[in-house]
């Protein structure tokens, strides 16, 4: 099935007007006064986001909490794929292109995923990748796929690793109000990104290596308790 261009095209629209980047400001200022207050957020190793060149955000998924817990960690907006349907309504769809989402067609072919994250990464964009996919429970990392590292090799941009504690308790599954329960966000070094010719076995073993930082920068936040 062909993608809704129209509604891509939108949505870039918005994203790059003036009042988009008014909003996305005011909304993040707003996460970082009050929802970063009310779970009393700590943050380490932020220092490894600054900079103006684009760069993957790939975090451990606990929470739908998740995505806007992180978008106070970083001054641009980041893009993150969200599926088509939650831009079926326009007030919403116009506010989702604000905070940077960029509709997809659920269950599109992943070489659409990929072209279309590329292209917002060659924009200079920092672009939030779930490496895990789909929430996840515990504290230990499970087997990724190489959808990461084919990204990062077909884009050349760095992988920042992001650990995330108590997120899962604030905002379990079916919970729709946080609870204030503390959370601890841990930013690791960001990794190269995979020669761009990379076979599979090499896009496996940096799979490997994220998987370890990951794993590190989680555990990292659980010990920082």
């Amino acid at each position: 099935m062909i993608m809704n261009e129209e509604l891509q095209l939108r949505s870039q629209k918005i994203a790059a007007s003036k009042a988009a980047s008014v909003v996305y400001a005011a909304t993040r200022f707003l996460l970082r006064v009050f929802l970063w207050s009310y779970l009393r957020v700590e943050v380490s190793g932020k220092e490894h986001l600054y900079g103006k060149d684009a760069l993957i955000m790939a975090p451990v998924h606990r929470s739908n909490l998740d995505s806007i817990l992180l978008a106070p960690l970083h001054k641009r907006r980041m893009r993150a794929l969200a599926k088509e349907s939650l831009f079926k309504l326009r007030p919403f769809a116009w506010y989702l292109s604000a905070l940077g989402a960029f509709p997809i067609r659920r269950g599109s072919a992943d070489r659409e995923s990929v072209k279309i994250a590329k292209t917002l990464l060659e924009g200079g964009a920092t672009l939030l990748v779930f490496p895990e996919g789909t929430r996840q429970e515990g504290n230990q990392i499970g087997e990724l796929f190489d959808g990461t590292a084919y990204l990062a090799a077909k884009s050349g941009v760095p992988v920042v690793p992001i650990g995330i504690s108590g997120s899962e308790k604030a905002m379990g599954a079916g919970s729709r109000i946080p609870k204030p329960y503390k959370v601890r966000i841990c930013v690791g070094s960001p990794i190269p990104a995979p020669d761009k010719n990379s076979k599979r076995s090499s896009l496996s073993s940096w799979t490997q290596r994220l998987t370890l930082e990951l794993q590190a920068v989680q555990d990292a936040a659980q010990v920082s308790a």
